[in-house]
């Protein structure tokens, strides 16, 4: 890359985090590099609020890696990236170029990805980010950076201030990065089933969902009293229409990735394993609902109907009479 020009930034995949990951770098370019983000998505039109505030979309996964000096890539699982990583391979020349992967894919994916990189004289950082949707469009996720510590330097600015609130450099092996991802993932799937199992036995002792809901915010921090607002406020079965924070499957694949790296090395994530069964039924619920989009803490439901309640609970149904008998006026 040219020291003596400012980098070309481009950003590949534009789903409900990329997108908003992708807005926040296109605000920074322009605000502070005087530059303008290049970017790509296979349906062209989510790429709109991007264009609206100077984005400039490219044709092709081709194109833009050869007119950008680094590319940030936000997808949705590991058979995308691999996608992805195929098609940036068919450029001819992608020496000196930096590549960041800010998905959560299983470490192996990793490895592998940098290794085909590599050959090709490009430099790759894995940079996977902690948290949902709206901690996205604020900038507020925490990212785990992994590797080389000139390729961290170059992309440390669009780091703390802009992606994230802060950033953790976790190793000079890009696969370290996505291994503590996949760790996060599991505390976060756990807490989710720990919360839930204690919401229901809070509802059904009629000690109150909202007493536990203090409780945990006074007593056990952020992480518990997240995970059971989103499941006291109706986050966890989206009303009709509405998008999930964090998407069932992107959370079915992300615990399953934590369950094969801990079998990787002889160990056993227990609690990960109950959680998948719920989140798995959840999306058998899903699918038996039409396909309506579920959040990854949908396990709660299953959690209610095991204990025998319904899978929606008060709030739920309260919203969504509401909206249907708005919608027969």
């Amino acid at each position: 890359m040219a020291s003596n020009k400012p980098q070309v930034v481009g950003w590949i995949g534009l789903g409900s985090m990329g997108l908003a990951m992708a807005q926040n770098v296109q605000r920074f370019l322009q605000r502070d590099i005087k530059s303008q983000l290049r970017f790509w998505n296979r349906t062209a039109s989510r790429g709109a609020p991007l264009e609206s505030i100077g984005g400039i979309g490219c044709e092709s996964i081709a194109q833009l890696v050869a007119e950008c000096d680094l590319t940030f890539i936000s997808t949705s699982d590991d058979a995308a990236l691999n996608a992805i990583v195929d098609q940036i391979l068919t450029v001819k020349d992608i020496d000196g170029k930096l590549f960041v992967d800010t998905t959560t894919v299983h470490p192996n994916t990793t490895k592998e990805t940098n290794e085909k990189l590599k050959k090709r004289n490009a430099s790759f950082v894995a940079a996977p980010v902690f948290g949902a949707t709206p901690a996205a469009e604020s900038g507020t996720v925490l990212m785990a950076m992994a590797g080389s510590s000139q390729a961290i330097d170059k992309i440390a600015p669009f780091g703390k201030g802009v992606i994230a609130r802060d950033v953790m450099i976790v190793s000079d092996q890009p696969e370290k990065a996505t291994l503590l991802k996949t760790l996060g993932n599991f505390l976060v799937a756990g807490t989710m089933e720990i919360v839930g199992e204690a919401q229901v036995l809070a509802e059904k002792s009629d000690l109150g969902t909202g007493m536990l809901e203090k409780l945990l915010e006074l007593n056990f921090g952020g992480l518990m009293h997240s995970s059971s607002r989103r499941m006291t406020q109706g986050v966890y079965l989206p009303e009709e229409g509405q998008a999930p924070w964090s998407n069932l499957n992107l959370g079915i694949k992300d615990v399953q990735h934590g369950i094969s790296c801990a079998q990787d090395v002889g160990a056993k994530l227990k609690v990960a394993e109950v959680a998948l069964d719920n989140m798995v039924r959840a999306k058998d619920f899903s699918d038996a609902h039409g396909g309506r989009p579920l959040d990854s803490s949908s396990g709660y439901g299953i959690i209610r109907q095991d204990s025998g309640l319904d899978f929606e609970n008060t709030f739920v149904k309260e919203r969504d009479a509401r909206k249907e008998d708005g919608s027969s006026r």
